[in-house]
């Protein structure tokens, strides 16, 4: 290339790139990388991190603090450069502080393996983690505790705390455990400001409880509501209701006209398990013998011997999470006082004109559907689902399970996974018609223990299978449910309680 071109390109270039710019020496500088991206150089990192401190004083007022830093995805990185194309302080700022948020001190709270219900199925999802914000874990420590309290009372927690419970004498109940099931780990660290930052307990305490800081629907009490009818027809239960208005002692407080009280369904961010040891006296069944004359005619009915109940005494373990009874054992059975057998003699003998209709269920009362008494969860609205039957537990695994009434048999199967129609995971289960617009159902059942098939005709008090935990089950319990219409197609869930 000819010598003259080629210095001619090298004046260019120096005039373009700026021969001032360039030191003969290599110079200690800081470069600026905003979320992985340079966007200059600076003489010095401590003079930044000063001037960021020194402008945010409305960070500091707002969260308390006594310094403001960089914000998290910004790094400041040490180099040796011969370029001199320093940015100023200030320069830096004003391209940083409207991107990324500045951090403060404070602590890093993550509670992993949350279970969490889509409202609409009920259906439980687990494992999630959340993380929590605080700038004092004092803060966090008082409002894991002041939560806590809303699913145990203080009497109860400080008498277990302190190893002051009153032993059981002949019946009662007592704490056995309490304890956080989740994993909580709590680290310092810094916090962008642009999280949601707690400093208070009760801020804190109400996202722990609800699963956020809004403010709960309110309610206007109107003359006759109870706290059971407002708490059912607003889709929450009763303890919901009575945790949401603390000033309530129970159920049956009294509630005054024009008075508000809140509606909270609960949505608690971490999982409470208490354990407790119960006694109690409960009723035992007496079985249901049925004889037949054919002498008399089908429809007729008479007791020969009347039934009477006897009674055990009956040792549980029982489990709750946030309050709510998961499952019931029993351990321990006396029986106090045994069963007198009920005795029923019914016609056999066919008539020329019977028919379909003369076999028809009574309107008598119904027959209870387990060997044991103990409601481990009753019909109701829990956390935003309606819990639309019974459940009993307490009775063993296998123990039997009877007809409600008499009916035919419409569904016996095994039924898992969650699908359309609006079923959940029954596991084994039974449904009854009882021909007079009821149907009863029965899930849960052993694997194998279901004893009818569809198309049978059963009577009440007659063994239909064996309880078990089989589908969405924590524990060996029977959901029974009584629906008038067909079950999920139609039908409406009934309390079944309201019929004993």
């Amino acid at each position: 290339m000819n010598k003259k071109i080629l210095l001619i390109i090298l004046i260019s270039l120096v005039l373009m790139t700026g021969f001032t710019k360039i030191s003969t020496k290599p110079q200690d500088l800081y470069r600026v990388y905003l979320k992985g991206k340079s966007i200059g150089l600076i003489d010095s990192k401590k003079e930044l991190e000063d001037f960021i401190d020194e402008k945010q004083n409305e960070i500091k007022e707002k969260y308390h603090v006594k310094k403001v830093y960089v914000p998290a995805d910004l790094d400041i990185v040490k180099e040796t450069t011969f370029d001199r194309n320093i940015k100023t302080i200030e320069e830096i700022y004003e391209e940083i502080k409207d991107i990324s948020p500045f951090t403060i001190n404070g602590y890093i709270v993550k509670i992993k393996g949350i279970d969490s219900q889509e409202a609409e199925t009920g259906k439980t999802i687990t494992g999630e983690t959340i993380i929590i914000y605080v700038t004092d874990k004092e803060v966090f420590n008082n409002s894991i505790q002041k939560t806590v309290r809303s699913f145990i009372s203080d009497y109860d927690l400080n008498n277990y705390a302190n190893q002051t419970q009153k032993p059981i004498e002949d019946v009662g109940t007592i704490i056995e455990n309490v304890y956080i099931k989740n994993k909580i780990t709590i680290k310092k660290g810094l916090i962008p400001v642009n999280k949601t930052i707690y400093q208070t307990e009760e801020e804190l305490s109400k996202f722990l409880l609800f699963g956020t800081t809004e403010d709960q629907q309110k309610y206007v009490i109107q003359a006759g509501d109870t706290i059971n009818d407002v708490a059912f027809n607003n889709r929450i239960s009763t303890q919901e209701f009575l945790i949401a208005n603390p000033e309530l002692q129970n159920e049956n407080s009294l509630l005054s006209p024009g008075q508000v009280v809140t509606l909270g369904i609960l949505k608690p961010q971490f999982s409470l398990v208490e354990q407790d040891q119960v006694v109690f006296h409960e009723e035992k069944n007496y079985a249901t013998e049925t004889r037949y004359d054919n002498d008399k005619y089908v429809g007729w009915e008479e007791t020969l011997q009347y039934g009477v109940k006897g009674e055990n005494k009956v040792t549980q373990v029982i489990l709750k999470v946030n309050g709510v009874i998961t499952s019931r054992t029993t351990t321990n059975t006396e029986t106090i006082k045994e069963p007198i057998d009920e005795i029923i003699i019914k016609g056999g003998k066919q008539s020329a004109y019977y028919g379909w209709g003369s076999a028809l269920p009574s309107s008598g009362e119904w027959g209870w559907p387990a060997t044991c008494s103990s409601i481990s969860s009753p019909f109701g609205w829990r956390w935003g689902s309606l819990h639309d039957g019974t459940d009993i537990a307490g009775c063993g695994y296998g123990s039997n399970i009877f007809a409600a009434q008499s009916g035919t048999v419409v569904v016996s199967e095994k039924k898992t996974g969650w699908y359309s129609g609006g079923y959940g995971d029954n596991g084994e289960y039974i449904i009854i018609d009882h021909h007079n617009g009821y149907y009863s159902l029965y899930a849960h059942m052993c694997p194998g223990c279901r004893s009818v098939q569809v198309g049978d005709y059963v009577d009440k008090g007659q063994p239909i299978g064996g309880m078990g935990m089989t589908g969405a089950a924590t524990g060996v319990h029977l959901h029974f449910a009584i629906w008038y219409g067909y079950p999920y197609h139609g039908g409406e869930p009934l309390n079944a309680m309201q019929f004993y």
